[in-house]
């Protein structure tokens, strides 16, 4: 008689524990096997782990776990994106310093992580707050500076006004700041910038290398880095030297032209705004706003009229007005465009604002006339139109004429240029790194020597006005300057905390005291095998990495230009939502799911038995409290139930709806595995239809996981324990147990070391081989045969794959059930489809 039940909370604690004290996971257990690096996107400690988290690190631990019983080194680390303003704000509203604040979340999200069972290398652990992390990032800062890949420039940047910093135009999201949710502002400041513009054609074209990475991904990038070709040409004032360079991607539209634009930033528009109020007060609106491209594209287009002309370079007699405006900026291209209203969504905006002329110039289908009407602009193919020598062309032949004709009489010339721009890395805050720079009267900028880094932030900062603190220290920036030794100041900016997610895969595959990283370590586990992480990071976080990885092999410290061989882009997990209005101009009250008591299709609050809104199904959110805290789960359920959760029913890259059956029908399937592989084992006769079942699903499973298909492998281990339970006891279904705790044990890795144990194995399951398919048994060497009458499906045979025909004919019309269906009508013919159907015509 067999234990019955499966106790998961004792299992997890025991097996958790073996494993830390047999340093299971240890990247350089196994110096002489294959390398598997296998990382999921390290979090930021905000105190506690979510689903989402639950999710994303049990994906990554199945790979882990089982390219450690295919024979690999595994190099599967955690570490904490631990610097930011989160904890700025924390300390801010709560009185603590940010130090505290993060350390104590991320003990606290360690313990929770820890209670998944994940094959975690614990001894590579890192969290970028700490001096040991980002002391040597200001080390390859400086290598960066020193290297022509740092600049020091003055520029219009996105201000944040509540967290009180700049943004990068990535972490602007419709005109409101990534974090804050505050509109954000146009300011000019003196900031540092990473040349990530050197590296563009290098960046788009390593994404052709990445056939491991989703396609859009790789698209969204592309767009990002935004190569565009066209000609750059001169709007000449009329009796005048003086000019407005152009960049255009659409010369075939010249004819079309009905206006110039120029951003609120062009030094024409300063200029012209010294002695003109009205355009000063319209520039400092623009201000207002911004400088994603992406953001003034959608946003309300305004423009304020110079009153100035210029002679549009294919007919000087032709004169188009001057406007500023407020959706060009001065960093793309030239800072100004000529507007073509027929064929631009923003230029027919702002054109039928202001009533400006709309020449059509391309050709909609039969439709020519120079007239164009409605308020959408046309930008599909056709051939040119209303313009002189170029009627009649496609697009691509006009383009390629203008560029021509323009470089033939020297009026422009044809150029490529980038949407990216240089990555502005400055940040107006306490915590984060700082930049390892000082501030000199007489030498200017001087790098701090590198034996004195790391270059560390004060620890007693106050919080109570706003601002960075770092500027009001009374000490801290008052140094020596390490040239002159005259008195100087540190840089009070620190870096933008994407610097510290760019590199630290480089951190954990290697640790030494004295450098970042050793050359040669990073040459055995580079690039990252797989990546897991969310779509969200697909400009953010994933291009950074890119950058700083080839701008190391630039330099020489490493030979890999690109981070991530594999990327993976995981689905949420979600929950419906439980809120009760408050009034009109009040924000709804929201709820947990612990605090709700579902009711059929409603739900009341379980304090006051009163009704709640429930809400559609989204991501879990803090702010809308639809999160399931992991551990009131993992100490219903056990861990392994969760993780079984994560991996089933839906596709990995698809979300995940979080429900209380759903668990409860995975926590019945891990007691299920143990009644069937604690049964007796009894050995004798085989059963080859298990056996071949077996070996199939060892087949199947193998690439399922290679290929991240977690829901079809777990489909195929519920098919094989339905057969392993409705077998004959028997050396077949023995083999059938002991298969299927192997292939589930990256997933279920707790029940499956308790039940290797109980079976008396040597060592552990952890440490066990794949099993591996047998090729003869994966042929079929039987096919079941439909039979039909008069094409109705009467019978079905199973019959050998190679059988005659002849024989096959026969079988079927011997069937009883074919003989019935005849009813002694004469067979005039009988249809064979070889393996898969016998029709026969009476």
């Amino acid at each position: 008689m067999t234990d019955q039940r499966f106790n998961p909370l004792a299992a997890d604690g025991k097996w958790q524990a073996t494993w830390e004290k047999e340093q299971s996971f240890r990247a350089d257990r196994f110096p002489d096997r294959p390398a598997a690096y296998v990382l999921e996107m390290f979090p930021y400690p905000s105190g506690r782990i979510h689903m989402g988290h639950v999710r994303n690190y049990t994906m990554g631990d199945v790979i882990a776990r089982y390219k450690g019983m295919t024979g690999h080194a595994v190099l599967h680390p955690m570490g904490w994106d631990a610097f930011g303003m989160p904890a700025e704000n924390a300390a801010m509203e709560k009185g603590v310093h940010p130090g505290g604040w993060t350390r104590s979340n991320i003990a606290a999200m360690k313990a929770q992580l820890k209670r998944l069972g994940l094959s975690i290398d614990w001894s590579r652990e890192l969290a970028t707050c700490e001096p040991d992390y980002y002391g040597h990032e200001q080390a390859l800062f400086l290598d960066l500076m020193a290297a022509g890949l740092v600049t020091r420039k003055e520029s219009f940047v996105n201000w944040d006004p509540v967290d009180m910093t700049v943004l990068a135009n990535e972490q602007v999201i419709d005109g409101k700041g990534w974090r804050s949710g505050a509109t954000v502002e146009r300011r000019k400041l003196s900031q540092w910038f990473l040349k990530i513009t050197d590296f563009a054609d290098e960046l788009l074209d390593g994404l052709g290398t990445l056939d491991q990475w989703p396609d859009k991904v790789k698209l969204m990038q592309e767009n990002w880095i935004g190569k565009s070709q066209g000609l750059e040409f001169r709007f000449k004032f009329p009796a005048s030297q003086d000019s407005i360079a152009v960049f255009t991607t659409r010369p075939d539209t010249l004819f079309g032209a009905s206006f110039v634009a120029i951003a609120p930033d062009h030094p024409l528009a300063e200029q012209l705004a010294a002695n003109a109020p009205e355009l000063a007060e319209f520039i400092t609106t623009c201000r207002a706003s911004g400088t994603a491209q992406a953001e003034l594209d959608t946003a309300e287009k305004l423009g304020f009229n110079t009153g100035l002309s210029v002679e549009h370079p294919l007919d000087p007699d032709w004169h188009l007005p001057v406007w500023v405006v407020n959706y060009v900026l001065m960093d793309y291209g030239t800072g100004a465009i000529f507007g073509c209203p027929a064929h631009d969504q923003r230029d027919i905006d702002f054109a039928r604002k202001y009533d400006l002329p709309v020449i059509r110039v391309v050709a909609d289908g039969d439709e020519t006339d120079p007239h164009f009407i409605g308020d959408e602009a046309y930008t599909g193919p056709g051939r040119i139109v209303n313009s002189h020598f170029l009627d009649g062309m496609d697009i691509a032949s006009a383009k390629s004429a203008v560029v021509a004709k323009a470089e033939q009489e020297g009026w422009g010339e044809g150029k490529t240029v980038w949407r990216l721009r240089d990555w502005g890395v400055s940040r107006q805050r306490y915590w984060g790194t700082p930049i390892p720079v000082i501030h000199c009267d007489a030498c200017g900028v001087v790098p701090v020597p590198k034996d004195q880094l790391p270059v560390t932030l004060p620890e007693d900062v106050t919080f109570d006005v706003p601002g960075n603190p770092l500027d009001r220290h009374p000490a801290w920036k008052h140094v020596d300057c390490p040239s002159c030794g005259a008195a100087a100041r540190r840089e009070t900016d620190t870096l933008d905390t994407f610097v510290d997610s760019s590199w630290y895969f480089l951190r954990f595959a290697s640790q030494p005291k004295d450098k970042p990283f050793d050359p040669e370590e990073i040459r055995r586990w580079l690039p990252v095998g797989q990546y897991i992480g969310g779509i969200e990071h697909a400009i953010l976080h994933l291009l950074y990495a890119r950058f700083w990885t080839r701008a190391l092999a630039h330099i020489g410290l490493i030979d890999v230009k690109e981070p991530f061989a594999n990327l993976f882009t995981q689905g949420m997990v979600t929950h419906e939502t439980y809120s009760r209005d408050q009034g009109e101009g009040i924000a709804p009250l929201w709820f947990t799911p612990e605090e709700v008591e579902r009711t059929g299709h409603g739900a009341t609050l379980r304090s006051d038995g009163q009704p709640v809104d429930v809400g559609r199904v989204i991501k879990m959110s803090k702010s809308k409290k639809n999160v399931v805290d992991p551990d009131g789960i993992i100490d219903q359920y056990g861990a392994d139930a969760v993780r079984w959760f994560m991996l089933s029913d839906s596709p990995p890259e698809r979300d995940l709806e979080w429900s209380e059956s759903g668990i409860e029908g995975c926590w019945r399937f891990v007691q299920r595995l143990w009644r069937l592989a604690t049964a007796e084992r009894t050995g004798g006769e085989r059963d080859i239809a298990l056996d071949k079942l077996t070996h199939k699903t060892i087949a199947g499973v193998t690439t399922d996981i290679d290929a991240l298909a977690f829901n079809k492998a777990v489909a195929r281990l519920y098919a094989l324990a339905n057969a392993i339970e409705k077998a004959k006891a028997g050396a077949s279904r023995d083999d059938a147990a002991r298969t299927i705790v192997l292939l589930v044990s990256p997933m279920l890795p707790h029940i499956a070391e308790e039940i290797w144990a109980r079976w008396g194995e040597d060592g552990l399951i952890a440490d066990a081989a794949w099993p591996v398919a047998d090729p003869a048994l994966l042929v079929d060497d039987e096919v079941t045969v439909a039979v039909q009458v008069m094409g109705k499906l009467r019978d079905t045979l199973t019959v050998a794959k190679d059988i005659a025909q002849a024989d096959l004919e026969a079988l079927a019309l011997a069937s009883a059930n074919v003989q019935r269906a005849l009813d002694g009508a004469a067979v005039k013919r009988v249809i064979v489809v070889p393996g898969r159907l016998v029709n026969i015509v009476a």
